[in-house]
């Protein structure tokens, strides 16, 4: 998972998390992310929720990156559970995002 940071599914997850205050800055840091992140970040979701096994990462970023027709932070806030799927497919893929989300809490972010 070379092509976005544990921290960066993290932050996304803690504000997924806070959706109903927080819509406006999860847009925001989707949005500012690069094409590769965003493809990174649809994957994992898709592995957390399992339209795609932990083994098939290249072929889950692949698909992200083929089929990215509506912007990624519309795709994304719409999806139900996002946090939990975002942390599933952290998890799946062999990442613990607890210690991320810690130091970002306590950093205000």
């Amino acid at each position: 998972m070379e092509e976005i940071s544990v921290r960066k599914v993290a932050h996304v997850i803690l504000l997924a998390r806070e959706m109903d205050r927080g819509e406006g800055e999860l847009r925001g840091v989707i949005e500012q992310m690069t094409e590769e992140e965003q493809a990174a970040l649809v994957a994992v979701m898709w592995i957390g929720r399992d339209a795609f096994d932990a083994d098939e990462w290249g072929e889950a970023y692949a698909t992200a990156m083929a089929e990215a027709t509506t912007p990624t932070a519309n795709y994304l806030i719409g999806t139900p559970h996002l946090a939990d799927h975002l942390e599933a497919g952290l998890e799946a893929l062999g990442y613990d995002a607890q210690d991320e989300e810690d130091e970002l809490m306590r950093r205000g972010a």
